[in-house]
C-alpha cells in the first residue's frame, strides 16, 4: 500500500519497498522559544530558513505546526503554509491540534498535503489514529493492550469496507498513516519495543503505513541524536515507512541512509554511495586549509627551538 503526497512539482511516495521519508519537525514553536516569539510577532525569517536548510539536508516532506499560545493558530498556519510553499518545492504536513488551523493550513497548501490530526467525525475515526495512546496501562499483558491499540486502525479498514461509511470518511485507507505514538523510552519502560511491535502488526494484520515523531523516544535523556538515530534505524526495519525527525542531525541522516541499503530500498546502494562522497568534498576543503596551518605551526616551532639553541650558545 502507498501512500502518495504532492506539491504542486514534487510527488512523493510512502510505502514498504520505498526509500524512507523524513518528515522535518523543525517548523514546531513547541520547546522552541524563539521560533515561537518571532512567529507571535508576525516574523517568519526563521521557518523560511528552516524550510530551506531542512529540505538540503534531505527532508522529502516538512511538517508546519503553529501552535503558538494566545496567538490566531489558524492565522499563523495560513501564513507559514503560504511561505513554506513559496521557498521549497517539498510537500506540506499539517500539524495542529486545533481544528480551524487544521482547516487553515488544508486550505492554503497546493498539491496533495497530509494532516497530522484527523477532523474527521466517522465512527471508526471519532478520535483520529492518535487516539491509540489513550489504551496505555489498561491491560498488564502487552500482547492484549497491543491488539487493542490496533482498533481504530481496525476501525479505519471497517468503514473503507462500508460503502456508507466510505462515503463519510472520504479517505481511502492508503491516504491515512497510523501513528502508534513514541513514548519517551527513559519514562516508560519499553517504549521502543512496544512501538516496534504495534508497526509489525499494523503491516502484517492491515497492511497499512504507520508514522511516529521519532524525536520523543529519547525525550530526557543525554546524547539523543544517537538515540533517535538507533530508533529510527529499528523502526524501518520493523516497517515503518516514514516519520517526523530532525533531517539537520548528522546521526539521523547517515542511520536512515544505511537502513535503506539494508532493507533493500537503496538501488545498487546510490543515495548511500553519493552521499559519502558529498560528505567527502565537502571535508576535503577543510583538510586543504588546515594544512598549511599545520605547516606553519611546525615552522613557528622550529625557529622557536632554533633561537633557543643561539641563546644557549
Amino acid at each position: 500500500m502507498e501512500t502518495i503526497l504532492q506539491s504542486p512539482t514534487r510527488t512523493v511516495v510512502i510505502g514498504p519497498g520505498k526509500p524512507f521519508v523524513i518528515i522535518g519537525e523543525r517548523i514546531n514553536p513547541t520547546g522552541r522559544k524563539k521560533l515561537a516569539a518571532e512567529m507571535a510577532a508576525g516574523d517568519f525569517s526563521r521557518v523560511i530558513a528552516d524550510a530551506k536548510a531542512q529540505v538540503e539536508a534531505g527532508a522529502h516532506v516538512l511538517d508546519v505546526n503553529s501552535g503558538v499560545p494566545l496567538t490566531d493558530e489558524a492565522e499563523l498556519m495560513t501564513e507559514a503554509v503560504r511561505l513554506v510553499q513559496q521557498t521549497v518545492d517539498a510537500p506540506i504536513s499539517i500539524d495542529s491540534s486545533v481544528v480551524a488551523a487544521l482547516k487553515a493550513g488544508l486550505k492554503a497548501a497546493t498539491g496533495k498535503p497530509w494532516s497530522t490530526r484527523s477532523p474527521a467525525r466517522t465512527s471508526g475515526l471519532r478520535r483520529s489514529c492518535r487516539w491509540w495512546p489513550s489504551a496505555r496501562g489498561r491491560h498488564r499483558h502487552q500482547q492484549r493492550r497491543n491488539r487493542h491499540l490496533l482498533r481504530p486502525a481496525r476501525a479505519l479498514q471497517d468503514c473503507e469496507e462500508d460503502r456508507r461509511a466510505r462515503r463519510k470518511l472520504r479517505h481511502p485507507r492508503e491516504d491515512v498513516l497510523i501513528d502508534p505514538l513514541a513514548m519517551p523510552v527513559g519514562a516508560v519502560q519499553g517504549a521502543g519495543k512496544h512501538l516496534f511491535d504495534i508497526v509489525r502488526m499494523v503491516r502484517e494484520e492491515l497492511g497499512c503505513n504507520t508514522i511516529c515523531g521519532a524525536s520523543n523516544i529519547s525525550f530526557g535523556l543525554p546524547n539523543r541524536p544517537i538515540l533517535n538515530a538507533t530508533f529510527v534505524a529499528m523502526a524501518i526495519a520493523a516497517g515503518m515507512p516514514c516519520a517526523i525527525t530532525n533531517p539537520l542531525d548528522h546521526e539521523i541522516r547517515q542511520a536512515i541512509l544505511a537502513a535503506d541499503v539494508m532493507m533493500g530500498a537503496d538501488e545498487n546502494c546510490a543515495a548511500w554511495i553519493t552521499a559519502q562522497r558529498q560528505a567527502a568534498a565537502s571535508d576535503a576543503p577543510a583538510a586543504d586549509a588546515a594544512a598549511p596551518s599545520e605547516a606553519s605551526g611546525r615552522e613557528a616551532r622550529r625557529a622557536a627551538r632554533e633561537a633557543r639553541r643561539a641563546a644557549a650558545s
